[in-house]
């Protein structure tokens, strides 16, 4: 495998029970200390991608490399190399912080005085000393997952597979495990992160892997996967509704393309392939039209429409508009 890949996958096949393919094929490729997002509808075959790799499920066809070492042939190696983070909190409720950590690190045999002073480590980096002797059932929900994190980091693992790490935590929560995430990848750690939410990619991941029916369909930097869906659109929103059919014609002369009207929102949209400039030109057009413009702005592609883009938007509706695309 190249030096620089902390995961390396080529050709994965793994069929359902009862027919079909749950993985297709899939090509990955993720370098080292960076964090690597993994987006598509639901049943792409992301989370069965990521528990292939932390050796949680077997493969039908294909090779894996997770750290250097063969998945299939030495399932043990890699999980000492590995941290995971499921989507629902594994630590222990009744316990303290502390003791969930102390717990962890006895079961993977660091001895009672090395799971001391690791569980000390883990809630001084992940700022939950004051809480440490405190039950976990009374902390909120950004804490337990940054001790859930913690908890995959008792091993101190090269790679960290997080999936879906932030469901249903409020935006301040998913904001500090977005945090403690950053400061993995600054530490060296690699991180291999589904996710539902699309905003939490963009920020997050270096580079996204766009899986659908099994597959990788397309793979690059959040930028470069946007700038395949093409250049940015201008939005303008008008005062009245009479307004919409005279801004729907000075929209469309000024960019050379059929726009959209949203008759409710009172918009009208259009590609725009010029930057403020051209939008500048249609401020200009509108005015002259006597038009009442409420709003108007250029907006840039997201990964909303890359994902709905390159899956065909048949990942479960209006959720993937307002920005989460179901695992």
């Amino acid at each position: 495998m190249r030096a620089d890949a902390a995961i390396l996958a080529r050709g994965l096949r793994k069929s359902y029970r009862g027919g079909g393919w749950a993985l297709d094929g899939v090509d990955l490729e993720v370098e080292s200390g960076t964090v690597h997002g993994l987006l598509g509808p639901n049943g792409a075959g992301k989370t069965t991608t990521v528990r292939v790799l932390a050796t949680l499920a077997s493969f039908d066809a294909g090779r894996a490399w997770v750290a250097g070492v063969d998945v299939a042939a030495r399932p043990g190696a890699v999980r000492e190399r590995i941290g995971f983070v499921g989507q629902y909190a594994a630590v222990d409720e009744v316990l303290s912080g502390r003791r969930n950590l102390e717990m962890f690190g006895r079961l993977y045999h660091l001895g009672r005085g090395r799971a001391r002073a690791r569980a000390q480590e883990l809630l001084e980096r992940f700022d939950l000393v004051g809480a440490a002797e405190r039950p976990v059932r009374t902390y909120s929900g950004g804490m337990r997952r940054r001790l859930d994190l913690a908890a995959g980091l008792v091993l101190d693992p090269r790679v960290l597979f997080l999936d879906e790490p932030t469901t249903g935590l409020d935006p301040r929560s998913r904001g500090e495990v977005w945090s403690a995430v950053r400061e993995l990848v600054e530490g060296g750690t690699t991180v291999l992160l589904t996710t539902q939410y699309l905003e939490e990619a963009d920020r997050l991941a270096d580079r996204i892997s766009v899986m659908d029916a099994g597959r990788v369909i397309a793979q690059g930097a959040p930028a470069e996967l946007k700038a395949r869906v093409g250049g940015g659109r201008v939005e303008v929103v008008v005062g009245r509704a009479e307004e919409l059919g005279m801004a729907a014609q000075v929209v469309e002369r000024m960019t050379d393309a059929p726009p959209s009207v949203d008759r409710d929102a009172l918009r009208v949209c259009a590609p725009l392939a010029g930057g403020g400039a051209e939008l500048t030109k249609v401020v200009r057009a509108l005015g002259e039209a006597g038009l009442e413009v409420e709003d108007i702005a250029l907006r840039r592609p997201t990964l909303d429409d890359v994902f709905l883009s390159l899956t065909g938007g048949h990942g479960g509706g209006s959720d993937e508009v307002a920005g989460r695309v179901r695992s």
